[in-house]
């Protein structure tokens, strides 16, 4: 094709879409495949994600559009909640299946043994991040690190396993539930499991089923997404405030909404009528109950921190 065929090919026009897709992520994809996928898909000119899932793992993925995006830290601090099966008796370089395995024991534990190992991760605990992973380190991640065949110290990081259950046993593979807080790494958890038992493990599979408030329950395939048509694509897009539904809500009447969105600091006392815990809250307009934004409350005082832009 000559370069005057490639510049009179016309540009797709981009649509200006504001949602929260919750994508059940296909193994062997990487999340920004992924959302370059659905950002394709629906035409959009802005999206990103909400936290990296590794290719070998499936699972939610929220994706954000236009205004959402804004809100997409909020999901990277959240908890989230994995089904994962590790193999017991078999370490490998990256933790997982994808590596080469390295050492190789004997598992002589039982089920029970297993269950009463896992109980003592639960609470806070330190991980030592894996070398397979995009931490950095004088600027270049440490997998580049390990696929170079060097290995750098790391210093543990703490981490909190909220909840942690077995939930199928067939020796030497376990398959659990564990609801984490962020920066913990799954993967990391079974390697760890595996040698409280004494024979070392690895993953050999993980699914993310729940970030934050958000669960599998109402998410899409790609394939899905492929297949189906304009409206029945947009039908799938939770609202912006899908990603706030653990903050309290506030309503601000019409001159409140005004100085709010000019971004001015409002008393408390004059736009809430009831005693409101110190914290982020999600503000809305009381005549139409569009989303404004997010604030902070404290010390007497309503403080804007970001604003929805087609609030205005």
């Amino acid at each position: 094709m000559s370069g005057q065929e490639k510049q009179a090919r016309p540009k797709i026009p981009r649509r200006a879409l504001d949602g929260v897709l919750l994508l059940d992520k296909p193994l062997g994809l990487s999340s920004n495949d992924a959302l370059i996928k659905a950002k394709r898909l629906y035409l959009a000119k802005k999206a990103g994600h909400t936290g990296t899932l590794d290719p070998l793992a499936t699972g939610l993925l929220p994706l954000c559009f236009g205004e959402a995006t804004k809100f997409s830290q909020d999901l990277l601090e959240a908890d989230k909640t994995y089904e994962a099966t590790m193999r017991l008796g078999i370490r490998t370089t990256t933790g997982d299946a994808e590596g080469e395995a390295i050492d190789t024991r004997d598992v002589t534990c039982d089920e029970a043994a297993v269950e009463a190992a896992m109980t003592r991760f639960i609470g806070d605990i330190v991980q030592v991040p894996p070398m397979y992973s995009a931490l950095k380190r004088d600027g270049k991640p440490l997998y580049e690190y390990a696929r170079a065949g060097q290995t750098v110290e790391r210093e543990g990081r703490p981490v909190t396993i909220h909840a942690l259950k077995m939930i199928a046993c067939a020796l030497p593979l376990v398959t659990f539930r564990v609801t984490c807080s962020k920066g913990t790494y799954v993967r990391t958890l079974a390697e760890d499991i595996g040698e409280a038992l004494g024979c070392g493990a690895h993953l050999t599979a993980l699914r993310r089923t729940g970030v934050g408030a958000l669960t599998l329950e109402h998410a899409v395939t790609l394939d899905a997404l492929s297949t189906a048509d304009e409206a029945e694509r947009d039908s799938w897009l939770q609202p912006v405030d899908a990603l706030l539904s653990t903050f309290p809500a506030v309503r601000l009447n019409d001159e409140a909404t005004k100085r709010f969105l000019h971004g001015q600091r409002l008393r408390l006392a004059d736009v809430v009528e009831t005693r409101l815990e110190d914290g982020r809250v999600r503000v809305y307009a009381q005549d139409d109950g569009r989303l404004l934004g997010v604030a902070r409350a404290g010390e007497g005082v309503l403080a804007p921190e970001r604003l929805i832009v087609t609030a205005s």
